[in-house]
């Protein structure tokens, strides 16, 4: 059987800042119908600063839809039709103020394929030069260097729990093999 689901037709329900919702009537690969919610969203970008003493820059910001605080590596939406590799670049100097002389492009994940079309991109920042940070308006985050062993053992524990820190990490760990 071939796994493919064939589109009927589709329906924008929700547009936007970020997203849009579209419901779409498909064909299953056995020929029945069904429907389908899609979150469409334009991806994103994770940057991993990787500083020359083993330390690594994150940032702490209220996360909206978990009521809380969350630690992450510096991050963000890729505007439509943005090259990844700039939208990272830019979104490391506003969150952080930190250029890099190297980045390394670590690879992409599929955030929630189950619903949402979004991809995200990661890279490790290296040769990093401190300058002024810009967050957009309505971001307000802390940051703070932690020793990139340290965020290992608070994977393994269960506390950093947001998924691009954790992906970038891994790889990070294994690209270098720390």
């Amino acid at each position: 059987m071939e796994l493919y689901e064939k589109t009927i037709s589709s329906e924008t329900v929700f547009k936007g800042n970020i997203v849009e919702l579209r419901v779409d009537r498909i064909e299953l690969p056995d020929g029945r119908p069904a429907r389908r919610e899609v979150i469409a969203h334009p991806g994103g970008v994770a940057i991993l600063p990787y500083h020359n003493d083993g330390t690594v820059t994150v940032v702490r910001q209220f996360r909206y839809p978990f009521g809380r605080v969350v630690t992450e590596l510096p991050a963000g939406k890729l505007e439509r039709g943005e090259d990844h590799r700039v939208c990272a670049r830019r979104e490391l100097e506003e969150e952080t103020g930190l250029t890099a002389g190297t980045l390394t492009y670590l690879g992409c994940l599929l955030a929630s394929p189950g619903y949402s079309d979004e991809v995200l991109h990661m890279y490790l920042a290296r040769d990093l030069k401190t300058g002024e940070c810009h967050p957009d308006q309505d971001e307000f985050l802390e940051r703070e260097r932690v020793p990139f062993e340290t965020l290992m053992e608070q994977v393994m524990r269960g506390e950093l729990q947001d998924a691009k820190t954790v992906a970038a990490l891994m790889k990070t760990k294994l690209l270098l093999g720390l």
